[in-house]
């Protein structure tokens, strides 16, 4: 089995990568070229199997359609995993532009791709939770409706119908993988969840003295990264394409996480956290709560790991980077950041 990856240098890319190869697939990942490496996520992957050829990676970019449908009857895959985005809410409102041609015109150009070839191809889009608007506490299922609230979520709405329209019109095999809030060690560090672990770790070690963050009354249903990739490769191997939602059932505020972390090292985290409206969104996403019984009834898929331990994860990983960190600083071969990310 082929499985082509876009996005796979973020979170979900590593995860998902290193999950396929594991199951024995010859796994084909799209980067963008940069100025520096940004492959830190799938180094160990890339060391283990680029070797063997079970690992592949190619520049492109989603909006350069040809280079797309160049590298799909290059490949020839059997699956097409969608992942890349620009993928921060809070990025998008100042960056729309950007975030909307990869949200749309990116997923026709896989689309396209993916019907013309002479293959049949399955498909996956990573669609969000976001989409949904969180206007209350409402549980969310694969029919609720749609409202969203940033030039992310939009996109996403955008590509999911797409993804849909191809399918009725076509009989193409295309899934849509709502995927609530799912975090791990690798999500970015500008995300609040990172944010906040990465900010106990370096408190922890004194390298930094406080963490700034904007709505703490935000709730959102919280998993982790390594679960849900799961639900997207069995959505891939239902018998029929259809729309799954994955979450945990549970909702968590901003506040809840951050204490939670800071309680982990033994510090308070009101000693140490402030807010600044300058992090808040200019249309918030107030609540977020999933249900995946549909994912639990057809994929016989449910969330493994706990909302505490996903916590624990995060502030371990972070705290032990935090000490190698420190390391670096006591003997002048690396200079201290203080202040808080600006996002």
């Amino acid at each position: 089995m082929k499985a082509l990856v876009t996005g796979i240098t973020g979170q979900d890319g590593y995860y998902l990568s290193k999950l396929l190869l594991e199951k024995g697939y010859e796994v084909h990942g799209l980067i963008r070229r940069s100025s520096s490496f940004n492959t830190s996520r799938i180094e160990p992957l890339m060391s283990k199997y680029e070797s063997e050829n079970k690992l592949k990676l190619y520049y492109s970019d989603l909006l350069d359609s040809s280079s797309i449908t160049s590298l799909i009857n290059l490949i020839e895959p059997d699956e097409v995993y969608n992942l890349a985005a620009q993928s921060h809410v809070a990025v998008s409102f100042k960056n729309p532009l950007y975030t909307s041609q990869v949200g749309t015109i990116g997923v026709i150009s896989l689309l396209e791709a993916v019907k013309n070839s002479s293959k049949n191809i399955k498909f996956y889009q990573a669609s969000s939770s976001e989409m949904y608007g969180g206007k209350d506490d409402s549980l969310l299922n694969e029919e609720s409706q749609f409202t969203p609230k940033s030039p992310y979520a939009i996109s996403k709405v955008f590509a999911h119908e797409m993804t849909k329209i191809y399918r009725e019109s076509y009989d193409m095999f295309a899934v849509n993988g709502i995927l609530f809030n799912h975090e791990s060690p690798h999500r970015g560090e500008t995300f609040v969840t990172r944010k906040v672990t990465k900010a106990v770790g370096r408190i922890k070690q004194g390298i930094q003295t406080k963490l700034t963050l904007g709505n703490l009354d935000a709730f959102r249903d919280w998993g982790f990264a390594g679960d849900y990739v799961e639900g997207m490769w069995l959505m891939m191997q239902h018998k029929e394409p259809s729309d799954w939602v994955l979450a945990t059932g549970e909702s968590h505020s901003v506040k809840e996480f951050t204490k939670k972390a800071f309680e982990i090292l033994d510090l308070d985290w009101k000693a140490y956290v402030e807010t600044d409206e300058k992090y808040k969104r200019p249309n918030e996403v107030k609540h977020l709560l999933g249900d995946s019984s549909k994912a639990k009834k057809e994929l016989n898929w449910e969330p493994k790991t706990s909302f505490e331990d996903l916590i624990s994860m995060m502030v371990e990983s972070d705290n032990e980077q935090a000490k190698q960190e420190k390391l670096l600083i006591d003997k002048g071969l690396l200079y201290p950041t203080w202040e808080n990310s600006s996002i």
